[in-house]
Order: structure tokens, then C-alpha cells, then sequence
């Protein structure tokens, strides 16, 4: 039977430990509030930015003979090398958030080597960045502490070098890996290629009524300056999304360590008690021996 002293000794330990996970399961919760908030609001606008340059490149590619020449919107045949930017968190604690975008990316890196081409791996996230370094996955680039706190202007930094990378040839293909929000106990991977962009959810045939009218000589400007937001804030949305993916994840992973902690205990009293009984048995067992002795 284990020693009263060490159970007690458990029973302190564990509870210690409830306390912990029930206060950070009460924080996540606080910060996801804001940061699902934000993610409704910030998907709108993604969700518009996404049908307005599909739209506009579909127009173009339509009403032009031979379609739109712009590199942005013309899919690759045989890439040579492209960017993978994932965004992980990064702190732990928090289920299995960050080892699915993780296996997302490696399988990802594993579909382009069987092809032969080469792959740029960026990382925003310390968990997915000491990941990589660990297994001796070469990273082209990594940043931290913008994944848990996204900033609009480091974001566009960030991804800038894809961008210009991409426009001038140098790469032929950017993709996206993150874990989304989807609700308070849902999150959702999102593997995404955000160049080129992909304009063949409209035919020409059915091309929608819209207000936009674009002029011939304004097509390329226009286009080039539409990517280029569209892109940096596709970047800085995933981080958006990310954010409120982590503290969902986190504190449904710290409410089910309370609960476990709390079963624990349960276990552990139980035990007690039991050690207790036995030492008490134990205890008047010798003490009607030693008065048996004395007769």
C-alpha cells in the first residue's frame, strides 16, 4: 500500500495543477472572444477581396484574345521552385493545433520533391520553426512573436519578398498552410495557393452582371496593385484566423486537462482513504495483539 505522506503529497500536486489549466482555460476564452470577433469581421472582407479580383481577372481573361498575360493569373505547368509559408504558434499547450499544420507542410514538401521541384520554406511561429530546425529541414526564412500578436505592416513585410520573388520569376507558385477558425471547438486546416491566383471558377458564358467596368489601358495597373493587396491580406488574414484557431484549440485543451486533473484527484483520495482504512486496521489489529499477549 503507497505511504500516506506521498498520496497526500500527489493530491496537493494535482490540484496545484487544476488550478493552473482552469486559470488559462478562463484566459483563452477571454482572448478568443476578441480574436473570434475580429476573424468574423476580417472574413468578410477576405471573402470580397477573393471575388473581386476573381471577377475582374475573369473579365479581362474573357474579353482578350488569347486570355490574360499577367503572370499573377497564369497557372504553371512545371514550377521550378516555390514558396510554402506556414504559420504555426508559438506557444504549446494547446492540443494538436500545431503538429496539424506541421504534417500539412510536410506532406506538402514531400508532393513537390516526388516532382523535383524545389521548395522556399517560410515559417511564421516558434513551435513550427523549432520543429524544422530540429529535423534539419532547411528554412529559407522564419519570424516569431507575429503568429500570437499579427501586425498588418510586419505581415506585408513578411511576404513582400514572395510577392516580388514571384513577379519576377524567380518562383512559381506561393502557398499558405495555417490552421483556421472555424468554431469554438472547430478548428479547420487551409492549405491555399494565393498565386497564382485561380480564375476559372467564372466562364465566360456566364459571367455575372457586376458594376465593375475596368478600361483597357488601366488593366495591368490595376491588376498588379489588386495582387498585390490581395496577397497581403490573404498573409496577414491567416494570422487572423490563426490566432483565434490557437486559443480555441488551447482552451479546449486546458479544459480537458482540468477535467482529467480533477479525475485524478478523485483516484487519488480514493487511495487514500483506502491507505488510510488499511493503516488504521492495521493499527487496532496490533493493539488487540498486544492486549491478547498481556492476558
Amino acid at each position: 500500500m503507497a505511504n500516506l505522506k506521498d498520496i497526500k503529497r500527489q493530491i496537493s500536486s494535482v490540484s496545484n495543477t487544476q488550478k493552473t489549466t482552469r486559470a488559462m482555460k478562463l484566459v483563452s476564452t477571454a482572448k478568443l472572444r476578441r480574436a473570434e470577433e475580429l476573424a468574423k469581421r476580417s472574413r468578410l472582407y477576405a471573402e470580397k477581396m477573393n471575388q473581386v479580383i476573381a471577377e475582374i481577372a475573369g473579365r479581362i481573361k474573357c474579353s482578350k484574345i488569347g486570355g490574360i498575360d499577367n503572370r499573377c493569373f497564369t497557372k504553371i505547368e512545371n514550377p521550378k521552385i516555390v514558396d510554402i509559408i506556414f504559420v504555426t504558434a508559438d506557444k504549446g499547450l494547446c492540443g494538436g493545433f500545431n503538429i496539424q499544420t506541421i504534417k500539412a507542410v510536410k506532406k506538402l514538401i514531400a508532393e513537390y520533391k516526388e516532382k523535383n521541384v524545389k521548395v522556399r520554406l517560410r515559417g511564421i511561429g516558434k513551435k513550427g520553426v523549432e520543429f524544422f530546425k530540429y529535423n534539419e529541414v532547411e528554412l529559407f526564412d522564419s519570424v516569431s512573436n507575429l503568429s500570437s500578436k499579427p501586425d498588418k505592416a510586419r505581415s506585408d513585410s513578411f511576404i513582400a519578398t514572395s510577392i516580388e520573388d514571384y513577379k519576377d520569376g524567380k518562383i512559381d507558385g506561393i502557398h499558405l498552410v495555417y490552421n483556421g477558425y472555424k468554431n469554438i471547438i472547430t478548428q479547420e486546416l487551409h492549405v491555399t495557393t494565393v498565386l497564382p491566383v485561380d480564375t476559372n471558377q467564372y466562364e465566360c458564358a456566364e459571367m455575372p452582371s457586376s458594376l465593375l467596368e475596368i478600361e483597357a489601358e488601366d488593366e495591368e495597373y490595376m491588376l498588379d496593385s489588386l495582387v498585390t493587396k490581395y496577397v497581403e491580406y490573404s498573409m496577414y488574414y491567416s494570422l487572423i484566423d490563426s490566432v483565434a484557431a490557437e486559443h480555441s484549440a488551447r482552451m479546449q485543451a486546458m479544459d480537458t486537462a482540468t477535467n482529467n486533473a480533477k479525475d485524478m484527484v478523485k483516484t487519488l483520495k480514493v487511495q487514500y482513504n483506502k491507505a488510510r482504512q488499511a493503516a488504521i486496521t492495521t493499527e487496532l489489529i496490533e493493539i488487540i495483539s498486544g492486549v491478547e499477549s498481556m492476558k
